[in-house]
């Protein structure tokens, strides 16, 4: 099932897209779905980002042949970071690119995990209970600042750093996903989930040891190796076979 928000004259809802219509549901996607009646075709709507998240809980070098390309080695725990839940955009808005901060802002294309109910400290057996579904994800970055700061918050925190999209897949089955980034329609990354270092399950049971999960959290589960610059005017979209496009053009900062 593909849950979507989305938003009409009418206003805006989540609902669930089936084939070329989207069927609206009342109140949230968590728990028993109730629909309205009101069914809309896809095309005459606008997808919105699927979640706006309480907090965007994001992974560091997650894919080997990333980590090496950043100038490390794989890390042996997962490294957790933050990005603010005024990063995220929906599909087709677009990625500020802030000209007077950074000299080289990056494309980071990644899987999703949205959860599903509130939960701490889940067990990686268990984590498929807390799980909502997935969702594309660009944890895009500020690389200069990255490196100049030695903390990520700036780098990854600017408003539009996070677009997700283009619906959540509840059905998906993450353990061997194919995942790319293209600009422009060239390749820039190419991988498969199964590369991950840490998985989904072993993901959510090591983030909710921390913290505790609130329904619509989301957790971006690292990149592969292709990360790169992008510029005033480029579009880029990450794929995640079985899952959806989520695709955004980068305009210049006001």
């Amino acid at each position: 099932m593909r849950i979507a928000r989305f938003s009409t004259d009418e206003g805006m809802s989540f609902g669930v897209v089936e084939e070329n219509t989207i069927a609206a549901i009342a109140a949230h996607p968590f728990g028993d779905l109730t629909f309205t009646g009101q069914r809309f075709p896809l095309a005459d709507v606008r997808l919105l980002a699927p979640i706006l998240p309480s907090k965007v809980i994001a992974i560091g070098k997650n894919y080997a042949d990333h980590a090496r390309e950043m100038g490390g080695e794989p890390p042996a725990e997962p490294v957790i970071f933050a990005k603010p839940s005024t990063a995220v955009i929906g599909p087709g808005e677009a990625i500020a690119y802030p000209e007077k901060l950074s000299e080289r802002v990056d494309h980071e294309g990644e899987l999703a995990v949205v959860i599903g109910r509130m939960c701490r400290e889940v067990p990686a057996a268990r984590a498929a209970d807390v799980i909502l579904g997935y969702t594309c994800a660009n944890d895009v970055t500020a690389r200069d600042l990255q490196k100049k700061d030695g903390q990520w918050t700036r780098a990854k925190g600017f408003d539009t750093f996070c677009p997700l999209g283009p619906w959540i897949e509840t059905e998906a089955d993450p353990s061997d996903l194919a995942i790319s980034t293209t600009v422009n329609g060239e390749v820039r990354q190419e991988a498969r989930t199964s590369l991950l270092l840490h998985d989904v399950p072993s993901l959510v049971e090591y983030v909710s040891q921390v913290m505790t999960l609130l329904p619509g959290d989301v957790i971006l589960t690292g990149t592969p190796a292709g990360v790169g610059p992008l510029k005033v005017g480029d579009e880029v979209t990450v794929t995640v076979e079985n899952v959806g496009e989520l695709t955004n053009r980068v305009v210049a900062r006001d």
